[in-house]
């Protein structure tokens, strides 16, 4: 097996020691492969390939020690036919959470949430995506 050398900060190695510790893992290098592996098939779900999917992707940041905010303005721009919608919301003293509504193919907004993951300084991203092709309504009236 290869070894990687990764860099991080101390804060994150010691919360990746202690969830190794706390789940059982045999060390550090087993939860990066799990997380790794998981990072990598995370788009690769064939049920969702060639569908129109809707997504809500979730950012939150520090506004006060990093330029994220111009950053996702910056996405935000560069996908404007992904982002259908924005909202810009302040989160305590310091915190700002950005919520991106994406309408598009999963290879379009893997790519959006990639750039996302790729920017500095983040705290915390999340996402979600459901297809929003083949749904049926139907009213009933009894």
């Amino acid at each position: 097996m290869t070894v990687v050398s990764v860099s991080m900060p101390d804060a994150l190695l010691e919360r990746l020691d202690t969830f190794a510790d706390e789940h059982g893992y045999t060390g550090r290098s087993e939860v990066v492969r799990e997380a790794s592996r998981n990072l990598l098939s995370e788009f690769e779900d064939k049920r969702l390939e060639d569908r129109d999917l809707l997504g809500v992707v979730t950012v939150l940041f520090n506004y006060e020690t990093s330029d994220v905010e111009q950053r996702m303005m910056q996405l935000r721009h560069e996908h404007e036919l992904l982002v259908s919608s924005n909202v810009h919301n302040h989160v305590g003293d310091r915190y700002c959470m950005e919520l991106f509504v994406v309408e598009g193919s999963l290879e379009e907004i893997s790519t959006f949430v990639g750039k996302i993951r790729a920017t500095q300084d983040t705290l915390s991203i999340d996402y979600s995506v459901i297809p929003v092709d083949g749904f049926e309504h139907t009213l009933t009236t009894e």
